[in-house]
């Protein structure tokens, strides 16, 4: 049986560590917005049934109208964003529609995730009704005191660096948000909030590729990526 699966695509952020006076999902990458790729991902994986962005105000009227030049037309929804991310994706997740199934919220400042990966993570979602992207963390971490002492270093087998989509099931999460605002808990992914209810999210590999766009540094980083995929295709 086909899931009904709404993506929630997170939009707005101020941009603060990117040093630019533009917001980062309309920084270009090839001479597109950055958010232009991680919307034509979502609309092209076919278990997306439709895709609420979630953005700044003043970005609402240019996230509009990109995804009416784009023919972006799962995008069925475009909100105001929140104070914090946690605010941004529960005004994301009113907007949803009316139905049982699956959200998938997706930062949109991450622009090279492939349909494949979100279509991944979607069937472990299926499975477990709790599943995010993530990769092993390369470097050793250090847990360090207040005065940036360690003191203790975790195995790094055990760790992943957590990426987006973050997919959960429609109820399991809404259960998990009620719960977040009564007890008046912060959070930093949506992976944190679920696990606070009790639930367990399953980790499904990703790829080093599916970046965060935060610096300048990462901007150069994704046009090598797409300018390398470019030249795939053409061989």
């Amino acid at each position: 049986m086909e899931k009904n699966v709404s993506a929630i695509i997170v939009a707005a952020g101020n941009s603060t560590r990117m040093q630019s006076e533009i917001s980062k999902q309309f920084l270009p990458l090839l001479g597109k917005p950055a958010l232009y790729y991680t919307l034509s991902a979502f609309q092209t994986c076919p278990r997306i049934g439709e895709i609420i962005v979630v953005s700044r105000e003043q970005d609402r009227l240019a996230v509009q109208k990109l995804a009416k030049d784009s023919g972006f037309t799962k995008v069925s929804a475009v909100v105001n964003g929140g104070v914090s991310r946690g605010e941004s994706v529960k005004n994301g997740v009113m907007a949803v529609s009316d139905h049982e199934g699956f959200l998938a919220i997706h930062d949109g400042a991450r622009p090279l995730v492939r349909p494949e990966e979100i279509e991944k993570v979607l069937i472990a979602a299926f499975k477990t009704n709790a599943a995010a992207l993530g990769v092993p963390v390369k470097d050793t971490v250090k847990i360090v005191d207040e005065n940036e002492c360690v003191v203790h270093t975790p195995n790094r087998e055990t760790l992943r660096a957590v990426q987006t989509p973050q997919v959960f099931e429609k109820a399991l999460y809404k259960e998990a948000l009620e719960k977040a605002l009564r007890d008046g808990i912060t959070y930093t992914d949506d992976c944190q909030l679920v696990e606070y209810a009790g639930s367990c999210v399953s980790i499904v590999s990703g790829s080093e590729e599916n970046i965060k766009l935060t610096t300048p540094y990462d901007v150069l980083l994704a046009e090598c990526i797409l300018k390398n995929r470019k030249q795939e295709e053409q061989h």
